[in-house]
């Protein structure tokens, strides 16, 4: 009976790999006519990048001032309270700031995308376009995929900024560390591999959290039950997805 149901999830898994690695690679055909319309685009970076900035800057400024009080605690105790900057942009910029801001650009804008055309699968809007001979991949799914890709680095850049600026605040004005040292040796410490692994890094979780949230929407049962199901599942795959590549590429740039 086990290795009934093993076989069962192993061979679920691998149909659900092949079908999202097939509306990936339809996404991106359709992604290039897709480009022909860059209001579409713009707007779909609006919705999921400019809609989201309010949490991902004051997550950003707590995670920032967090950072600040743990890293001065623990550098204090071997007396290196100045190197406060470097361990705080290290932090943001290689793991803490791509990482969280794909969390929660799952959680605030992947379910907005997956409800917003689960919707559409609902209502029957997707088919009416079928029959009008319009492709719901290139003039709905193609547009909010891009839009999400390109979405995530800026927000990511926004939250390592805003982050900095919470570290800094906690230990300059709070802890007493020396503001020059504070960012002399940030600047001298930060290379320009450690911005681009977090650069690639939020690219791959854009990807990846983008595609999970039009394929969840695009193929959820026309009903409110699996319109609900099909923005769970985009959380709880997004999020374990994005720790998981995480762990993949952090040891390949290592």
């Amino acid at each position: 009976m086990s290795k009934v149901t093993h076989g069962g999830f192993l061979s679920s898994g691998i149909r659900k790999f092949g079908a999202g690695a097939i509306f990936l690679a339809q996404l991106l055909v359709q992604s290039v006519p897709a480009l022909a319309r860059p209001r579409l685009i713009v707007y779909q970076i609006y919705n999921a990048g400019a809609r989201s900035l309010i949490i991902i800057m004051l997550a950003g400024l707590f995670v920032g001032m967090v950072l600040g009080l743990q890293g001065y605690n623990l550098l204090q105790r071997f007396g290196s309270e100045d190197a406060l900057g470097t361990a705080a942009a290290l932090g943001l910029l290689r793991e803490l700031g791509p990482v969280i801001t794909a969390l929660l650009f799952a959680g605030r804008a992947g379910t907005s995308l997956t409800s917003e055309i689960g919707l559409m699968r609902a209502t029957d809007q997707l088919v009416a376009m079928e029959i009008m001979a319009v492709d719901p991949l290139r003039y709905v799914a193609a547009p909010r995929f891009l839009g999400g890709i390109v979405a995530m680095p800026l927000l990511s850049g926004i939250f390592n900024l805003v982050g900095l600026y919470g570290a800094q605040l906690v230990g300059v004005q709070f802890m007493g560390v020396d503001r020059g040292s504070f960012w002399s040796q940030m600047q001298g410490a930060v290379e320009l591999r450690d911005v681009t692994e977090g650069v690639i890094k939020s690219l791959v979780f854009g990807v990846t959290c983008s595609l999970i949230a039009v394929n969840e929407g695009y193929h959820a049962e026309p009903t409110a039950a699996g319109v609900g199901l099909a923005t769970t599942r985009t959380v709880v795959a997004s999020s374990v997805l994005t720790l998981l590549l995480d762990l993949i590429l952090t040891a390949a740039f290592l």
